[in-house]
This record gives structure tokens, sequence and C-alpha cells, in this order.
């Protein structure tokens, strides 16, 4: 590896001598166009937002934080939406009609990026700093240790600026309360231990002792000793008074004062806030009314679905008295978080065996699967996938029913999302600010189109196993109705949990965890369902056109080269992709 990264840099360090030649050659006039601007731009956003937020660029072009937290202070944030307005007018600017298919692609992911933080800067969302599922305190404490002295004085130098950072993040929240934009207080309950579990006696019982525990040889006996020293008095004088602090005024300042209403139609400007995020989130132009109509629409074919399956079961009682039995029977209960874990891995292992089949690419990153994070297990969804890692909830087994794990590892892990990151990590021509952008239209569509893919590669083995993954799309179905039904139409909490359980076969733990999610989130869950409906809706257009042309591999593949996109360059891409007739990625094999 470090061979291939010497490679690669006397390749940059090359390319950079030959773009120096040439300007000093080329007319200015030549240079100025349209494409270079765009790119000049790009850059700029980039490397501002590295600044902003501390990261630190690598030489593979992957980023790790430097030595301090960001500030989310308003006066920091409302810079920062000045600066995102002015790309914004430049970007406006630049002649779209003289740049190629990527670079319009590119364009519109930088403008639909920074319309995305202009947004959330006019209804200051930073006064509501986090939701029943989503916090900035859960995730500061790594899982594991750093490689190098450098990185551990930056971790250091990180925990040092907690106090500051908590304290920003606390006086944002009360300014939140004092204009009624807070968390439900219905969705926080039993949250706290989240905090109470860093409020520790011991720094070395902290989670931020963790890269301590175990530093790696190539550090001196003689630094290792100083940066242990350096970081337990960091964890005793900086984080855990900080975390302290903030459980203080979380338990007794900010959940009194919380709102008891739900939706999102209840803050200030609510419609046009809802608005703003269902735009953010699905990147469609699609109103709250649109979108419940076709939730119910949705929800209405899959039970159809359900029906048959059932059927196929051989269960002789109504679907209501099926999903009872789901819910209660034991065969479908694990005996331990490893049996869980082991059901999840196996079916990771069997999708290795068909990836070849629907993918040409295949990346060389790897990923793990490990259980949730005990002290968020209690209140966090069933899973989540990462480049790095997919995550399992192994917290209260009756709740996670076995034949769900298929669908779910499908999602979080591979073909989902652990594979999905891998693959636009390695698109090495795709601009640095595309490398780690993220659009829950895209990514949550392709975790829930790949359960989908489940069924053709042949990993539901059970009816079962079946009916999990039809109730795993029809949870996303019903997010369509319950999130417009809570934030634009005022159901109420009883009304989304009632739906919900009435419609899928998610556990009643499962059930309340995602409910309160949806209120606490207004229009996140609304990506996944029209995110998949995208994606199976451009794959039919494709083997509809194409024909005998139609290769699954190739649609795949450029799809997911694509990188994470907003839905409209999804299907610009696609239909580049049937006019060129089907073509794969340069460089791949698909024979």
């Amino acid at each position: 590896i470090a061979g291939q990264g010497e490679v690669t840099m006397r390749t940059a360090i090359y390319a950079a001598a030959v773009l120096v030649a040439a300007s000093l050659t080329a007319p200015v006039a030549a240079q100025d166009t349209p494409a270079t601007r765009l790119s000049t731009l790009a850059d700029a956003f980039y490397d501002y937002r590295l600044e902003q937020f501390g990261q630190i660029e690598t030489a593979n072009g992957s980023t790790r934080r430097g030595p301090a937290l960001w500030s989310v202070a308003p006066e920091a944030q409302r810079a920062r939406a000045a600066q995102y307005a002015d790309y914004l007018a430049r970007l406006d600017a630049i002649d779209l009609s003289a740049l190629d298919a990527t670079e319009r692609t590119n364009a519109l992911v930088l403008r639909t990026l920074l319309e995305a933080e202009i947004g959330d800067a006019r209804f200051a969302e930073w006064e509501m700093p986090f939701d029943s599922d989503s916090n900035f305190w859960s995730y500061l404490a790594p899982r594991s240790g750093f490689t190098t002295v450098a990185e551990y004085e930056d971790y250091i130098g990180r925990m040092r600026d907690i106090p500051r950072y908590f304290a920003e993040h606390t006086a944002n929240a009360r300014a939140g309360l004092a204009r009624g934009f807070s968390v439900p207080r219905v969705t926080l309950e039993g949250r706290d231990v989240s905090i109470a579990s860093y409020v520790v006696d011991d720094p070395e019982q902290s989670a931020f002792w963790t890269p301590f525990a175990a530093m790696p040889r190539s550090i001196s006996p003689a630094d290792q000793a100083r940066l242990r020293t350096a970081g337990r008095a960091a964890i005793e004088e900086s984080v855990t008074p900080a975390y302290a602090e903030w459980l203080a005024f979380f338990r007794e300042e900010y959940l009194p004062q919380t709102r008891t209403t739900l939706g999102a139609s209840e803050f200030p400007e609510g419609a046009a806030y809802y608005a703003q995020q269902i735009r953010q989130y699905t990147t469609l132009d699609l109103s709250a009314e649109q979108i419940h109509r076709i939730g119910l629409d949705e929800v209405a074919r899959i039970t159809a679905e359900m029906e048959k399956v059932k059927d196929e079961a051989g269960f002789a009682g109504t679907l209501a008295e099926f999903v009872t039995f789901l819910r209660t029977d034991p065969q479908f209960v694990a005996r331990s978080g490893d049996e869980l874990m082991g059901v999840s891995s196996y079916v990771a292992k069997r999708v290795d065996g068909k990836l070849a089949d629907y993918f040409g690419f295949l990346p060389r990153h790897r990923f793990t699967i490990r259980p949730v994070d005990p002290a968020i297990a209690p209140f966090y969804t069933a899973g989540r996938g990462g480049l790095d890692a997919c995550q399992m909830n192994t917290y209260d087994l009756p709740s996670r029913p076995l034949y769900n794990i298929p669908a779910l590892t499908l999602h979080e892990c591979a073909p989902g999302h652990s594979f999905q990151g891998a693959v636009a990590l390695e698109q090495e021509e795709a601009p640095r600010f595309r490398r780690q952008t993220y659009f829950s239209g895209f990514g949550e569509g392709w975790g829930l189109y790949v359960e989908h893919l489940g069924e053709e590669m042949g990993i539901y083995r059970t009816p079962y196993e079946k009916f999990g993954r039809l109730s795993y799309e029809m949870w996303r179905a019903a997010r369509l109705v319950i999130d417009t039904g809570i934030h634009h139409y005022g159901w109420s909490r009883e009304q989304a949990v009632d739906y919900l359980a009435d419609h899928t076969a998610l556990s009643e733990r499962e059930v309340g965890t995602e409910i309160d999610r949806y209120i606490s989130w207004p229009g996140q869950a609304l990506a996944y369902k029209l995110g998949e409906m995208t994606i199976r809706r451009v794959r039919a257009k494709a083997e509809e056109e194409l024909g005998e042309r139609f290769d699954i591999r190739k649609f795949h593949d450029v799809v997911l080269a694509l990188g994470s996109v907003p839905l409209p360059a999804l299907e610009a891409r696609i239909d580049a992709f049937i006019a060129d007739g089907g073509q794969g990625l340069p460089g791949v094999t698909y024979d």
C-alpha cells in the first residue's frame, strides 16, 4: 500500500508540473472556461469545508479529524451560510450548457449541497442540535486507536475542546427552546442514558480511553506513557465535566421545556421548514400531499404481496393473525447477540457468492459487522451501514426477529451501504468534493432497492424471510404516509404508532423507536421509498429500451459509480446509459 501511495504521489506531482507548464504557455482566455470555473469553485468549496470542520486531507484523498472541533456558534453558522450563498452565486454565473454530462452532474451535486446548507441556515437548524435518533455527543469517542503520535496529539486536542463545543450546543439548544424550536418531549424519554454513560469516576472507564488501552508498537514507550498521561488528564479535566454539565442541562432545563406538540407544522414557519426538509432529503420536487398519496398506493400494493407470501407459508388465518404469529413465536428470536450477528454474517457471505452475477466492478475495500454501541442501542434503529462497518442492533433480542435480518443485512452491508460506499471511494476520477457526499434519496433508495434485489439473488430462503423483506418495504412505504401525516396533517403519536404496527411485522419496540425518529427528524424518512422507486423505475426503463443489450451488472455499475447524487442526476445518467447502448464502466470486463 505504501508503494501504491508513492506512485500516486509521483503521478500527482507530475500532473501538477504538467499543469503548471501548460499554464505558462496557454492563453489565459483558453483556461477560463465554464469547466475550469466549475472545477475551481468545487475545490474552493471543498477546501473551505475542510478548514471549517477541522478536517485534514490525507495522501489518498480521505480525511481525518484535526486537533480541534468545529464551531457551532450562530456567528460561525451564519458566516458559513454567507460563504455558501457566494459560492451559489458563482455557480449561477457558469454556463451549464457548455459543460459535458459529467460536469453537469458535478454542478448539480454542488448546487444541491449549497442549497441544503443555505436552507438549514434560514431556519437556524443548529438550534435543535440533535434528535431521538442522532446526536452530537455519541460519536466523538473513537471505537479504536490511532497509528501515529500526531493523530493521538490531535485526539487529545479535540478532547480538550469538548467543553467549548458542548457550551456552544447548549447555547443553541437554549435559543431553540425560547422560540419553540425543540425536539418533541415524547421522543426523548430515556435518551439521557446515552449521555450518562460518559460520566465516569475513572478516566480509564470512559469510552474516550479506548485509543489508549492498546497503542501500536510503532509508538515508542516514552511517547505512549506521555500520551496516556495527557489523555487521562483530558478525560478527567475536560471530557467528563463537559458531559456532566450537558447531562444536567438535558435533564433539568431542556427536557422540561421541550415542546409537547409533534409536527413540523407547529414550528415557526413550519410549512416552509417541512417543505425545505422534503426537498433536502428526497432531492425531488414533491409536495407533502403528493408523497402521502404515493405512500397510500404503495401500502395497498405491498399488502396484496404480503397476502400471497402468507399463503405460501401455509398460514390459514388472516394477515393480522400471521403478523401476530411472527411477532410472538420463539422460533424467530435469537438466543444471543452472537446468534443474530451470525445470521447477519452468513447472509453477507452468501451475498459475496452472488455479487459477480450482479456487479462488474467489485471494490477492494472490506467492511466488518459489529453490534450497535450498547450506550445508544436501547433507542437506536435496527441497524446502520457504513464504509468500514455495518451495525446490527442486538439489544432486546425478542424485538429483533431473525426473519428480518437478511433484508437488514442486504440494506446495511452488501450490496447496500458498506458496498455502496466502497464503490464510491474507489472511483478515482471523482472530484474531491464528491468523495464523501451523501444524499439520502440516493443512498437510502439504493439500500431499499437491494433488499428487493435479494429476491433475484436468491437470498431469502423461506416464506418468513420473504415476508420480512416485504415488511421492511412496507415499513418504508408507511413512512411516506406517517411522516407527512405527522408533519403536514397533524397526526398524533398514537395514530402513527397504530398505522405502522397495523401494516408491518415490526416489533412493538421497533415501532415505537421508529415513530419517535420520524417525529423528531422531519422529512428524512421519506428518502428511502422515493429513492427506491426512482431506481426501480429507471431500471425498468433501461430494460425496456435496451432489450437484450441490457446487462444488470453494467446498470448497477453505472449507478454506483455516480457516488451519491441527487435523484435527477441519476435519471440523467440512466438516460445516457440507454443512449449509449448500455455501456458499462471503462476498464471493467463483463465477459
